[in-house]
C-alpha cells in the first residue's frame, strides 16, 4: 500500500491529542485518501489498529444491533481476532455509510468510552444523513473534510519536501532563481495532468505510461457514474449522467440550466446537480456581493458556477491530451478553465479541515456589465478578489473594479505564470505558490510590504 503524507495529517494527531476528543467522522468524495490516511495514521500513532469495513465484510453490520458498547468491542474483536484497548487501539469504521447505525453509536461510543479513539470513514454520507430514518448524534461526533491531494502533496510525495521547504521561505521581496521557476513549472504541468487523486498519483510514481493513467482516471469516472444507483431513482439516471458529463466543460462560467441541456427541465437537472454536491463530486462556487463577511449571508444561489471534484479527472473528462496539458501556454488549455479549476481546487483544500469548504465568486449585478471576479477569499476578516490566469499576461479590469467598489479592500490577487510581486494593491502569485496564499496575503495584511519589487504597469 502506497502511503503519502497528507495534510491532514496533522488534524488527525491534533485531535488524538484533543482534551475534549468526540468521536471522528472523516468525510469526502470517494477515493482521495481516507482508508490510506487513516490507517496509516493508526499504525503510526497507536500500538494497534483494527479495522472494520462494512463493504468487505457485511457480517460487521451484526455488531451494531445494540448500543451496548461492550457487546459491540467483544463481537469486534472476535471478528477480527484483535484486543481493543482504549488508549492503546484505533477503532476505525470504515465505509461507514453502509450501517447508520455504527454512525448512530458514535453517540454511546462518547458516552460510555471516551477514552477509546473512534473515527469513521465513508463516501456518500451526506445520503444516510439526510435519511428520515436517521438520527444523528449531534454534539457527540466531530468532522474532517478530505480533498484530493494538493500541489503541495504531489510534490512531497515525489520526494520534495525540499522544493516545498523552498516556498515556504520565500516572502514578497524575494525572487526565484530561473531554475526553480522551470522546475515548479514542469511539475505544475504534470500536476495538471495526474491530479490529486491517490490511486493515479501512485500511478505515476510508478512510472506509469500516459495511456495507463488515462486508463486509471475514466474508471474513477466511472466508479462515481456507477454510485449514482445509491442516492438517485433510475429515473433520475439520465439527469445525473447529464450533469455529471456536463460539468467539466463549465467549469469557469456561470450557470446556466440550459446549459447542461436545454431539453430538459430546470428542476430536474437542478435536483440532479444538488445530488452530486452532496456526493462531494461537484463544489458549487456561490455568488456573493462581498461586502463583508461572512460572505456566505450574502449570495445569490440563482448565480453559480461549479468546480469539479479533481483537476486530473476534469482533463480526462474533457479528453485532453497530455501533449496539450504539457504545452508552454496553459492559456492554450480550454481557455484557461483548467488553471481555474486547479486554483479552486487549492483554495478549498486551504481551509480548515474541520469545516466544510465553501467558496464564493463576485459578479457585478447591473445590468449590460460583464465584471466578474473568479473567487473571493476571506483571511484576517478582510475579503480579498482573486483573479486567475493562465499565462503570464491579462488585463485585470474586474479586479480593479471591484477595489473601486471595495475601498475597504486592501488588495487584489492574481494567479498566474507571472514573477511573485507587488503592484498598485495587486498581489500577484505564481500559479505553483497558490498554496502560500495565506502566509502571503497574511504579511501583505501585517503591513510587511518593504522592499516588494513592481511590475511594468502594461502587464498588470
Amino acid at each position: 500500500m502506497t502511503v503519502f503524507r497528507r495534510d491532514i495529517d496533522e488534524s488527525l494527531i491534533s485531535w488524538k491529542q484533543s482534551q475534549i476528543r468526540l468521536p471522528l467522522l472523516l468525510r469526502g468524495a470517494r477515493q482521495v485518501g481516507k482508508t490510506f490516511s487513516v490507517i496509516s495514521f493508526g499504525r503510526r500513532h497507536f500500538q494497534n489498529c483494527v479495522v472494520v469495513n462494512f463493504e468487505e465484510r457485511a457480517e460487521f453490520s451484526s455488531c451494531f444491533t445494540t448500543f451496548n458498547i461492550s457487546e459491540i468491542l467483544e463481537k469486534i474483536s472476535v471478528l477480527t481476532a484483535s484486543e481493543i484497548t482504549p488508549g492503546e487501539t484505533l477503532l476505525f469504521l470504515d465505509e461507514i455509510q453502509e450501517c447508520p447505525a455504527a454512525i448512530t453509536a458514535l453517540r454511546y461510543f462518547h458516552e460510555k468510552l471516551p477514552q477509546l479513539h473512534v473515527i469513521g470513514a465513508g463516501s456518500l454520507l451526506e445520503f444516510v444523513f439526510r435519511s428520515e430514518a436517521f438520527r444523528m448524534p449531534v454534539g457527540r461526533v466531530s468532522s474532517l473534510f478530505m480533498q484530493p491531494m494538493t500541489l503541495a502533496e504531489f510534490i512531497d510525495a515525489q520526494g520534495g519536501s525540499k522544493l516545498n521547504g523552498y516556498l515556504n521561505k520565500i516572502h514578497l521581496e524575494d525572487s526565484l532563481e530561473p531554475f526553480y521557476q522551470q522546475e515548479f513549472e514542469r511539475i505544475l504541468r504534470r500536476y495538471l495532468l495526474v491530479g490529486g487523486m491517490p490511486k493515479v498519483v501512485a500511478a505515476y510514481l510508478d512510472n506509469a505510461t500516459s495511456e495507463e493513467l488515462k486508463i486509471l482516471q475514466t474508471g474513477i469516472l466511472q466508479t462515481y457514474r456507477m454510485d449514482f444507483s445509491k442516492y438517485a431513482s433510475t429515473s433520475s439516471h439520465k439527469y445525473l449522467k447529464e450533469v455529471f458529463m456536463a460539468a467539466p466543460g463549465l467549469v469557469g462560467q456561470q450557470c446556466k440550466y440550459s446549459h447542461i441541456n436545454p431539453n430538459i427541465q430546470s428542476r430536474d437537472l437542478k435536483s440532479a446537480l444538488q445530488l452530486l454536491v452532496e456526493a462531494r463530486c461537484l463544489t458549487p462556487v456561490y455568488h456573493s456581493s462581498g461586502q463583508g463577511i461572512p460572505l456566505a449571508a450574502q449570495i445569490n444561489q440563482a448565480r453559480f458556477k461549479l468546480l469539479f471534484l479533481d483537476v486530473g479527472l476534469m482533463q480526462r473528462a474533457l479528453g485532453l491530451e497530455a501533449e496539450l496539458l504539457l504545452a508552454e501556454n496553459l492559456e492554450m488549455v480550454n481557455r484557461g478553465s483548467l488553471a481555474e479549476q486547479f486554483v479552486g481546487q487549492e483554495l478549498l483544500a486551504s481551509q480548515p479541515d474541520y469545516e466544510e469548504k465553501n467558496i464564493y465568486f463576485w459578479a457585478r449585478e447591473k445590468k449590460s456589465s460583464s465584471a466578474e471576479v473568479d473567487f473571493l477569499v476571506v483571511i484576517e476578516n478582510k475579503v480579498i478578489p482573486v483573479e486567475v490566469k493562465s499565462g503570464k499576461t491579462g488585463r485585470l479590469k474586474s479586479l480593479r473594479l471591484f477595489l473601486d467598489e471595495h475601498p475597504e479592500t486592501p488588495f487584489a490577487i492574481r494567479f498566474s505564470l507571472h514573477d511573485l510581486s507587488l503592484y498598485d494593491r495587486i498581489l500577484s502569485i505564481p500559479l505553483y505558490m497558490v498554496g502560500e496564499w495565506r502566509r502571503l496575503a497574511g504579511a501583505m495584511i501585517a503591513g510587511h510590504q518593504s522592499g516588494v519589487k513592481a511590475i511594468d504597469q502594461g502587464q498588470s
